[in-house]
């Protein structure tokens, strides 16, 4: 079992050099690199991260629950091996570019202002999630639950409507294009 850390704030550590050991409740991080570095099995409970670099960590069976990102860069991060149990991420102005959903249930989840290009979202559970003002440019959604998801401030998506649940999601007109594409229609 891990060390338990509670309320502590690290700023500019680098924790791809400098391996953690421990699981961390309501700490704040600023500035850090996770960059590549092994963060499985470790536990992050209702902790901050602003300005971080999570680009390609490893994240097996590694939770966030109650976790906020802001302005972090989160590049090709696969959460679906991260632990599923109470996950709960709140991002806001981060870039998830080529990051994998795959079968991860983000109900609980929020995101706001985000970069979600090339996102994989396959089998995921975003019922009733708020994807605003998100770029989707490029994501995949297949089979994927977007029931009660709110679209109508999010741009660049594509999905075709007979391949995932869309019951009672929310669009905006300049959308119905990505909502249509599958169709091969014009729309005028």
């Amino acid at each position: 079992m891990n060390e338990l850390l509670t309320d502590q704030i690290f700023e500019n550590h680098n924790f791809a050099e400098n391996p953690l050991v421990a699981d961390f409740e309501d700490c704040v991080f600023k500035s850090c690199v996770f960059a590549k570095a092994n963060l499985s099995k470790l536990t992050f409970t209702n902790c901050t991260f602003e300005n971080c670099d999570w680009s390609a960590a490893k994240l097996v069976q590694t939770a966030f629950q109650e976790c906020e990102f802001s302005s972090c860069k989160m590049l090709g991060i696969a959460f679906e091996a991260c632990n599923t149990f109470l996950f709960q991420i709140y991002c806001a102005q981060c870039t998830l570019d080529f990051s994998s959903f795959y079968q991860v249930d983000l109900s609980s989840s929020q995101f706001s202002q985000c970069q979600l290009k090339e996102a994989d979202f396959t089998e995921a559970n975003l019922s009733g999630v708020f994807l605003d003002e998100c770029n989707l440019a490029g994501a995949t959604f297949d089979q994927t639950n977007l029931e009660k998801t709110d679209f109508s401030s999010a741009v660049h998506y594509e999905l075709n409507p007979d391949e995932n649940k869309i019951r009672g999601a929310i669009f905006s007109k300049e959308g119905l294009a990505g909502l249509l594409s599958s169709y091969h229609i014009k729309i005028v």
